[in-house]
This record gives structure tokens, sequence and C-alpha cells, in this order.
């Protein structure tokens, strides 16, 4: 009994039909991956209102998901200069990104400002009068009253308050009453919550939470310029990371950063 054998016109239209398959699941396990990629950003926490809506939008048109870690420019900075697996860093200091540069923990040829900011001071509860930014005027509306702020000596909110103090001369009077905190939002929650009466934090802040009273913006030159630089890390392996890097500087980004208090850096000196 004769073995049946494909015929010699079988055998290319076989081999043309599997190879078909092959590149069509070839296309689909590669589209997946792509759209299922996660790419990990640090990022200051004064940031979170803008940058929630502006990660949201990226994950819309790339399908790729977007981790978000908050917290202060200190904690980040170190946090990647040891090998924390983040793609991207945005920062609220020039001078914490510069250390990561000397670190050699970022790729400085992807750095760029993002955007820039002012530092206000806040109170407990809507419909507070505004203050005089004059040092008799200020020392009294403050009093002996607690002020929440981010660390002064390493979180940059803290650093720019207390440079800010400083200027009005107001610094070594008022130290006592300042609460430290970890980042700029947990200052924030302090006063919306009322556990603290005032407080300095950034004007995007300020405008971010409706349970406190924008007082009033510190002189522009009584604190260094704020700046908020934005790099790629060294370790990161993310097709998308430099893809989200240009997202955050496109037209519509900055819309929605300027929506939520935050200035274009060439605004400042």
């Amino acid at each position: 009994m004769s073995r049946l054998r494909p015929s010699a016109r079988s055998v290319p239209r076989r081999t043309t039909a599997l190879a078909l398959v092959a590149t069509l699941c070839l296309a689909f396990v590669t589209t997946t991956a792509s759209r299922a990629e996660t790419l990990t950003v640090f990022a200051a926490a004064s940031l979170k209102n803008a940058l929630d809506e502006i990660a949201a939008g990226f994950t819309d048109q790339t399908g790729t998901t977007v981790t978000l870690s908050y917290a202060g420019s200190s904690v980040l900075a170190r946090q990647v200069a040891q090998g924390a697996p983040a793609d991207v860093i945005i920062t609220a200091s020039a001078d914490w990104m510069d250390w990561l540069a000397e670190q050699g923990a970022i790729d400085p040829t992807s750095r760029g400002d993002l955007t820039s900011n002012r530092m206000a001071l806040i109170a407990h509860g809507a419909g507070q009068p505004p203050a005089d930014f004059d040092a008799a005027s200020l020392r009294a509306r403050l009093a002996h009253d607690r002020i929440a702020m981010a660390l002064v000596e390493a979180v940059p909110a803290g650093i720019y308050g207390k440079a800010a103090l400083a200027h009005l001369g107001l610094w070594d009077a008022l130290a006592p009453q300042v609460v430290q905190t970890d980042n700029v939002r947990a200052s924030l929650a302090l006063v919306a919550a009322g556990e603290a009466p005032f407080g300095i934090v950034y004007a995007s802040d300020a405008q971010a939470e409706p349970r406190v009273s924008l007082l009033g913006l510190f002189p522009e030159d009584s604190h260094p310029p704020i700046r908020y630089p934005a790099a790629l890390t060294k370790r990161s392996r993310s097709d998308m990371a430099m893809a989200f890097l240009m997202e955050l500087r496109s037209t519509t980004a900055q819309r929605v950063l300027r929506e939520n208090g935050f200035i274009r850096p060439e605004t400042r000196p």
C-alpha cells in the first residue's frame, strides 16, 4: 500500500501559510509587549496633581503604564544614586540633579528644565486676608503660631522657604515655630488639616488645596530660582523613557503644568 505524500505544490503553500501565521503571532507578541511596558518615574512631591494628569494622557496615547513615585527631591536623588529602578527623575532643585550627575546616575544629555514655581505663604481655612510681606507686618501676622515647612536643610521647598525668611530677616525669630516635614505636600496637609495655622509651600501647592488660603507670594529675589530639571537615569532600560521625557516638554504637558500653578522656567531670572 503506497504511502500518501504531499504533492510538490502543497509544500510551498503549507510553508507560506505557516510563515504567515508565525509573522502574525510575532507582531501580536511584539505589540502586546510594547503596550504592556511599565515606565517608572520618580518626581518631586509638588508635581503630583499635574504629573498624574500628564502620565494618564501618555498611557492613553501609548499603552505604556507609568508608575509614579513622589517624595522630596533629596530622598528621590539618593534612591536613584543607590540604584533604585527609576527610568526618569524630576527634582525641584538643580542642585540635586547636579549631584546625581556627579554620581553618574543620570544621562546628562537628556537633562532639561521642565518648569518653575514660586514660594507662597498659606493659612488654614478659606477666605483668609492676604499678608503684607514687609518684615514687621509678616512677623506680626505669624505671631507665635506654628509654620509647616519641608526639611529646611535637605528638601528644596524647605531650602527655598528658609532663604525667603532669611532674606526678610525673619528666619532666626521664626525658626522655633517651624514644623519640618519630609516633603512639601506633607506641609500642605498639615495646614489643610489645621494642625499648623501657617505654611510655606509652592504656589502650585496652594492652588491644589481648597482648604487653605494663599496669603501671598514671597518676593522673587528672596530665594534662588525654582527649577524642575528632568532627566533619564543611567539604569533606564525602557524604550518609552525618552518618549515620556519629550511628552513632558510638549505643548500639552506645559499647558497642564500652567493650569496647576507652575510657570515656565524662562519667566524667572
